[in-house]
């Protein structure tokens, strides 16, 4: 570790009005900003919405300044009291060098982040405080400690819950830049514990997954403008009983949102009615592999034995399109894994799909294992984007891998697939809803940048609204009808050509 620019006793020299202190926050953009897999509407859904919960800790008096390097110029000449980073593993080496951009220049440096908490000792050397873990419990001490002028270069978060949170400073986020600005979490982290999640680390020296009082939850949905929500909560599921209670607040809101669970959660009981009943609309539902050794070796439990086409027709039923993920390069995988992944989505009737490489992010069990194998190729953070191959592959060589991810996105999202696996459900106007969806998701990219361009993204809120709109309820299927030729997930894999 390099000594910092300065010490705490020189604190004093940046004369701070300890009454009204200047804080800069800052999301860099991830290294995709400049590559050719660059998608601005992609990287205009969402403000950053862990700089605004920060925010909320400041004093009534301070004065707070966000930016997101995805939809704005960063202005690098100011200077503030105060510079929060938020630092994730393909905006690592950005955030460094605004970091020291500001260091520079006498001015006090803080990183936090997922990429900070797994490689602590790499970011200390371009801040003078870090922050390991989630910042609900350190970043008020921090702030007190800041006014002081006794601030600690490190702080460990231990103390985990959400109760008593003050409001997420939204004043912050220029609303009119993203697609999807009423994004909210009410949870944080996830009961499971997947090998390859990037998270897991993240909340390693507490609780993993806890989440917010119903009513707080509620309130702050009450003070959203507008009918759409996202919620980016890992497992909006994840605690049963908290979600009941919250889709029970819901109900009567006319809201319509979005959200993430498992399959698993889906099955279990009646909680996904209760989520539609409430307004849930869209639900991204980590499948990752049609392998169950996969899933074994991945520690994907949730999944294990589980009929994946019975929860689709769950979710179809209800109305709720999907946006299922899946993840390419693992151990198991040959070379019909892409095709066989595809024509499995496109005949279920997945509305989106996100496919990945098998990405070993540090921190990660994955990780831990793959470089006690000497199978980490590269170190390069910017390639750690789930687009590039970055470890020794096995049954596929990396060309391959990286050709079938490739392909796999071209051809899940060509016309004739789209309109394929619309036509997977009943109704007119679900089958409408999916074709809209899928390809105003992929195939308007000239007219999104164009909106992007004008400042007009937020206009666009309406129709994705009207997009997300409640399907009737059709009839179930009868008994043992089958939704397409392929079988239950436990049979998948013994069934396939290896």
């Amino acid at each position: 570790m390099t000594n910092p620019l300065f010490s705490v006793s020189q604190l004093s020299d940046f004369q701070l009005n300890f009454t009204a202190v200047r804080v800069k926050f800052i999301l860099p953009a991830l290294t995709e900003a400049w590559s050719p897999y660059w998608r601005p509407i992609k990287y205009s859904l969402f403000p950053p919405l862990g700089l605004a919960t920060l925010a909320g800790y400041l004093n009534e008096g301070d004065v707070a300044d966000l930016q997101d390097e995805h939809v704005e110029e960063l202005r690098l000449d100011d200077r503030p009291d105060l510079v929060v980073i938020q630092v994730y593993i393909t905006n690592a080496y950005r955030a460094y060098r605004i970091a020291e951009s500001y260091r520079k220049r006498g001015i006090y440096v803080a990183l936090g982040g997922l990429h900070v908490t797994a490689l602590p000792e790499e970011a200390r050397p371009y801040a003078d405080s870090i922050f390991i873990g989630p910042g609900e419990d350190t970043f008020p001490k921090f702030l007190d400690d800041f006014r002081q002028k006794r601030p600690q270069p490190v702080y460990v978060s231990l103390e985990r819950t959400l109760a008593g949170m003050p409001r997420v400073r939204r004043d912050l986020i220029q609303r009119h830049l993203y697609l999807v600005p009423n994004s909210i979490v009410v949870s944080r982290g996830c009961p499971h514990h997947c090998d390859f999640c990037y998270k897991d680390a993240f909340f390693q020296n507490g609780k993993s997954f806890y989440t917010q009082v119903v009513d707080d939850a509620l309130a702050e949905i009450e003070r959203l403008p507008g009918r759409h929500l996202y919620f980016l909560d890992d497992h909006l599921l994840g605690n049963a009983r908290f979600a009941e209670a919250l889709f029970a607040g819901m109900r009567g809101m006319n809201r319509v949102f979005q959200g993430a669970s498992t399959v698993d959660a889906i099955l279990r009981g009646n909680l996904i009615e209760k989520a539609a009943e409430a307004g849930l609309r869209s639900l991204f539902v980590g499948f990752e592999t049609l392998s169950e050794h996969n899933l074994r070796s991945s520690n994907k439990k949730q999944n294990l034995g589980k009929d994946y086409r019975r929860a689709i027709r769950r979710l179809h039923d209800l109305g709720i399109m999907i946006n299922g993920s899946f993840v390419f390069g693992l151990d198991d995988d040959n070379r019909d894994v892409f095709k066989t992944t595809v024509d499995w989505a496109v005949d279920q009737g997945i509305t989106t799909a996100t496919f990945h490489i098998l990405t070993p992010y540090p921190g990660t069990k994955l990780f831990a294992d793959m470089e006690q194998q000497g199978r980490i190729r590269t170190r390069n953070w910017d390639l750690y984007d789930t687009r590039h191959v970055v470890y020794e592959t096995r049954n596929l060589t990396s060309a391959e891998l990286q050709q079938g991810y490739d392909w796999a996105y071209r051809q899940f999202y060509r016309w004739p697939n789209i309109f394929k696996a619309g036509n997977r459900h009943e109704q007119w106007r679900h089958k409408l809803k999916h074709w809209a969806y899928a390809g105003g998701w992929k195939k308007f990219e000239p007219v999104w940048n164009f909106i992007i361009k004008t400042r007009g993204l937020n206009r666009a809120l309406p129709l994705l609204e009207a997009v997300l709109s409640k399907v009737r309820r059709q009839e179930k299927e009868a008994p043992g009808k089958p939704l397409s030729t392929y079988p239950p997930i436990a049979e998948i894999h013994s069934n396939s050509t290896t």
